[in-house]
């Protein structure tokens, strides 16, 4: 899981280099936004694959607006790193990316769409130690 502490740098990286406003705008919508890829419901995970937790993650993140500004950037990236972590990476064009990520924004992809995009451009695996 990602923590806040890493998600706030991850933030503040994007935001330095990027441009925009720094800091978190509702901490309450970050925290969840972070835990929904990991909730359990009895003994079962509602996301059980890695896609299907990077697709909770990015949406929860671009569609609830927990940082004051840049909150496409930080989901995406955070959604990246956690497949990174995973073994996963996404092969896509910046023109792919930033149109799935606006798609997100506006609401035009639900969560089976974020699903199905994510599972159109990842690639496995990554050489991971």
């Amino acid at each position: 899981m990602i923590s806040i502490t890493e998600a706030e740098e991850i933030h503040q990286i994007l935001i330095n280099t990027f441009g925009g406003s720094q800091g978190i705008w509702d901490l309450n919508a970050l925290n969840s936004a972070l835990a929904r890829p990991f909730q359990i419901f009895g003994d079962k995970e509602l996301y059980s694959t890695p896609t299907y937790k990077a697709a909770a993650l990015i949406e929860s993140i671009v569609v609830n607006h927990p940082f004051v500004d840049g909150n496409k950037r930080t989901g995406y990236v955070l959604m990246r790193l956690f497949l990174m972590s995973k073994g996963f990476d996404i092969e896509a064009t910046q023109d792919e990316k930033y149109n799935f990520v606006i798609s997100i924004a506006s609401g035009n992809l639900k969560f089976d769409e974020i699903v199905q995009g994510l599972k159109n451009h990842i690639r496995t695996p990554l050489n991971l130690p």
